[in-house]
């Protein structure tokens, strides 16, 4: 697969991030899309290129996308509600306050990637967690007040974060000496223990309300997804089979009914039963537009895209899907990420 172009090296120099919207440098100047592009080079699952691995957006050959047009969003009461749209490694994160309006309302600076917050779906309770740097996850009282910066492991590269519901954080590894495995803050605080897993790299993760954790990453050199479970109490990840094909790693996330992962090629969140060492698909939801959700959040009736494709936050209803109810319109620079939080 050709990629178009290449994004901005993280801040510490380490990942580069892969996706067809845009390219941009350590001094955050961007340029346009390149028509040649190169292919990334997969090694033991995960894909890498000029000697780095990529991140959780998947290479999109389409080329950039214009972002779809804002759409208002019904006249509601006054928000208490927080969405943050969080762009690539070591930019910020854009915050807004749909469905009061679909426009900025702050930043947090110095983040990246994905985020998670104290509930498995609907909107989290005062916090939000982000990844804050290669080896870093932050947690921010809504909307922007630094708590505290938890660490991994030197030289992991951490991807994405789950809470379950006693309060303990979950932090994917893409890369790295621990690359696939999961580092489990307890409580959310100190240093992490290490759960190794069947996936050579860790892109999204979620738990159920048992406690199970579940997430994805690719499974062979030809970039197939593998979805793996870390059961409640278990010592190491162990394999799900699928009963359909998921062509590219995307979110992983309890509903309320079901479990989903959501498939970046197209746009589409898979619902499932798990039983066992089985998934069984029971339903999908079409985001219609969108061009990359690397990480989408189903809250209360909608789910959050941050499209790295389109460039911009979207927002869908759930399960209904269909076309957005909103575009959210701010600054972005590759959105990878995405969660919500009430006050």
């Amino acid at each position: 697969m050709n990629v178009t172009s290449l994004l901005r090296y993280s801040a510490a120099g380490i990942v580069v991030a892969l996706c067809a919207a845009c390219s941009g440098g350590g001094s955050g100047s961007t340029i346009a899309p390149s028509t040649s592009g190169v292919g990334p080079e997969y090694r033991d699952g995960i894909a890498w290129i000029n000697g780095r691995p990529i991140t959780a957006a998947r290479p999109n050959p389409s080329g950039f996308l214009n972002a779809a047009s804002v759409l208002a969003p019904a006249a509601k009461p006054k928000s208490k509600y927080f969405d943050y749209i969080i762009n690539d490694y070591g930019s910020y994160a854009t915050i807004f306050n749909y469905p009061t309006s679909n426009k900025q309302i702050g930043t947090v600076n110095d983040v990246g990637g994905q985020g998670c917050t104290n509930v498995l779906y609907g909107y989290g309770k005062k916090i939000v967690w982000i990844v804050a740097g290669p080896e870093q996850i932050s947690e921010y009282q809504v909307p922007n007040k630094l708590l505290k910066t938890l660490a991994v492991n030197s030289n992991d590269f951490a991807s994405s974060c789950a809470m379950d519901s006693q309060g303990d954080l979950a932090v994917g590894i893409l890369a790295g000496p621990d690359a696939g495995d999961i580092a489990v803050f307890k409580k959310g605080a100190g240093k992490p223990t290490y759960f190794p897993s069947t996936s050579p790299g860790e892109f999204f993760d979620g738990y159920d309300p048992k406690g199970n954790l579940f997430f994805d990453g690719h499974a062979t050199s030809s970039g197939d997804v593998r979805l793996v479970e870390l059961p409640k109490g278990g010592k190491q990840g162990i394999t799900i089979t699928t009963s359909d094909v998921l062509g590219f790693p995307g979110s992983v996330q309890w509903d309320g009914k079901y479990m989903t992962v959501l498939d970046q090629y197209t746009n589409i969140i898979h619902q499932y039963t798990i039983s066992g060492t089985k998934a069984t698909l029971k339903g999908t939801v079409t985001l219609q537009g969108a061009s990359d959700c690397a990480q989408s959040w189903i809250a209360a009736g909608v789910v959050y895209c941050g499209d790295a494709s389109n460039n911009d936050g979207e927002v869908y209803r759930y399960p209904k899907g269909g076309n957005a109810l909103a575009t959210l319109t701010g600054n972005f620079d590759e959105p990878l990420g995405t969660t919500a939080a009430e006050k």
